[in-house]
C-alpha cells in the first residue's frame, strides 16, 4: 500500500513501481508499517520526518518534565550569615514561581544539638521570607542531627 507526498492513497504497488514514483518525486520512499497486510510505504522527505518525529519526542520529554517537578533542597546552618540567607531565600522564591517544591534542611554539628530551638527558628524565618510564594508541605521535623521543612509553591 502506498501513500503519496500528500496523503492521498495511491493503492498497492510492488516496491520497484513504490521507489520509481518516489523517484519521479525527488522524494524517498519510507516503511511506515511493515507488520500490516499489505505493508504501508510512504512518499516523504525522510529528513524532514526524522526532524519532526525527533521535534515531537523532545515536545513529550518537556511534558513529562513539566508533570514530574523536581524537589530543590536548601542546607542552611543554624549560623548562617545575614547575606547568605536572603541569597537562598531569594533563589529559593525564583524556584518556587517556576513551581517547584522546596526542602530546606539543617544539620547540626557538634554542642548546636543541645539547642535545637535555634535551627528551628532560622527555619521558621526561612518560611516566612517565602511565604507569599509558598505554603508549608511538611512543618518542622527533626531526624537525628537533622532538622528539615518542606515548602510547596502556591496555587
Amino acid at each position: 500500500m502506498v501513500i503519496g507526498p500528500n496523503g492521498e492513497h495511491l493503492g498497492i504497488k510492488s516496491l520497484e513501481d513504490a521507489k520509481t514514483i518516489a523517484n519521479f518525486a525527488g522524494l524517498d520512499l519510507v516503511l511506515m508499517s511493515g507488520n500490516s497486510t499489505p505493508a504501508v510505504g510512504k512518499i516523504i522527505d525522510y529528513n524532514k520526518y526524522k526532524y519532526e518525529k525527533s521535534k515531537k519526542q523532545k515536545e513529550a520529554m518537556k511534558k513529562q518534565r513539566e508533570t514530574n517537578k523536581e524537589m530543590k533542597e536548601y542546607r542552611l546552618s543554624v549560623t548562617i550569615d545575614v547575606h547568605d540567607f536572603e541569597t537562598r531565600v531569594k533563589n529559593a522564591k525564583e524556584y518556587l514561581e517556576k513551581g517547584h517544591k522546596i526542602k530546606v534542611s539543617i544539620r547540626f554539628k557538634g554542642r548546636q544539638m543541645a539547642h535545637p530551638e535555634l535551627g528551628r527558628e532560622v527555619l521558621e524565618r526561612f518560611a516566612e521570607q517565602v511565604k507569599e510564594v509558598s505554603v508549608i508541605d511538611t512543618p518542622v521535623k527533626q531526624e537525628g542531627k537533622n532538622m528539615y521543612l518542606l515548602l510547596a509553591p502556591k496555587k
